[in-house]
């Protein structure tokens, strides 16, 4: 069975010539695009702060459950944020289930096996995630878990090497296997009678085996260029505090009100077509101006930057999903 085709570029222009509720200002874009050419960013690395380490096998089963979890951390206004206590420092969001994956691994709990992941309860997955307040959509994390163990024991010996080896070094041939063969990783959407897919976890799926592999053996990828921005919820916040991205009137009052946009509805799937659109503008002005640079490295600028409030900043959209 072949891989998808992924055609997330062509799917997020698509979105963005028949978008009513998102625009790009382009004069913004391009001025941007130009500052970052004349002020080059250091592109981050690898955060082993936050990482387990272990054999390389070992860190492809790590990787793939931590993205497999890795959606929606916030919580309803004056619910406690979920957090993690680890090595004398809190952590929230992804730091905190990276973290708590990492401690359960140390603490001797087998996360690496797809047996014990097929067979992993409630209650165990409980205690993996244990911390200040409750993760959110618990449920839907522990059947995301359960089914990465299934498919891995059906389909690769249990051997998520065997997947990698598969896509033979492409990034974009493992993104479309992950996609394919774990359902919890697909991540599409339909838009104008059209499929759109945007696939942000089994993207970063694919970054994190190289980052954290230093671009080497299992982490080895000729085509990691091919590869899109994440589209999640901070990066179309940045980008709207930016000026890049522009919402209609009654799609901004519902997004700072914090109302909830609706899984798939045409409003969440612009905001992440429009992100994803937008940074590979940005990425191909900064080529034409000399700095060339991929995709997720845009992100994880992106990403990055807003970690620190930004001066025009507004909530960022809501949505209970389990893609990003």
């Amino acid at each position: 069975m072949a891989c998808l085709n992924l055609e997330i570029l062509p799917a997020c222009q698509f979105v963005m010539d028949n978008a009513e509720h998102v625009r790009i200002d382009h004069d913004v874009l391009q001025s941007l695009a130009g500052r970052w050419v004349e002020q080059p960013f250091e592109i981050p690395g690898w955060d082993w702060e936050i990482h387990w380490r272990g054999p390389d096998r070992s860190m492809a089963h790590y990787i793939l459950l931590l993205d497999a979890l890795n959606f929606c951390f916030w919580v309803d206004p004056g619910q406690p944020r979920w957090r993690v206590f680890y090595r004398d420092r809190w952590f929230n969001g992804y730091k905190a289930l990276s973290v708590a994956l990492g401690r359960a691994l140390d603490e001797g709990f087998p996360l690496t096996s797809a047996q014990a992941l097929a067979d992993l309860s409630e209650a165990q997955l409980s205690h993996v995630l244990r911390g200040e307040g409750q993760i959110p959509m618990l449920e839907q994390r522990l059947s995301h878990a359960r089914q990465v163990g299934r498919q891995l024991l059906d389909l690769y010996e249990g051997d998520f090497g065997q997947a990698i080896a598969s896509a033979q070094g492409s990034a974009t041939a493992l993104t479309g296997l992950i996609a394919r063969d774990f359902p919890c990783f697909y991540d599409v959407s339909r838009y104008h009678g059209r499929d759109i897919p945007l696939f942000k976890r089994a993207q970063i799926t694919v970054v994190d085996l190289a980052g954290s592999m230093n671009f080497e053996g299992l982490g080895a990828f000729h085509d990691l260029d091919q590869l899109t921005a994440f589209a999640d919820y901070k990066i179309p916040q940045v980008l709207r505090a930016l000026g890049v991205l522009q919402y209609s009137a009654p799609l901004a009052a519902q997004v700072d009100s914090q109302q909830l946009l609706s899984p798939g509805s045409p409003e969440e799937v612009e905001i992440r077509a429009g992100m994803v659109w937008a940074v590979e503008l940005v990425r191909q002005q900064m080529a034409r101006s000399g700095r060339s640079l991929r995709a997720y490295e845009l992100d994880w600028f992106l990403w990055n930057l807003g970690q620190s409030p930004l001066p025009a900043e507004l909530p960022y959209h809501r949505v209970r999903t389990v893609f990003y």
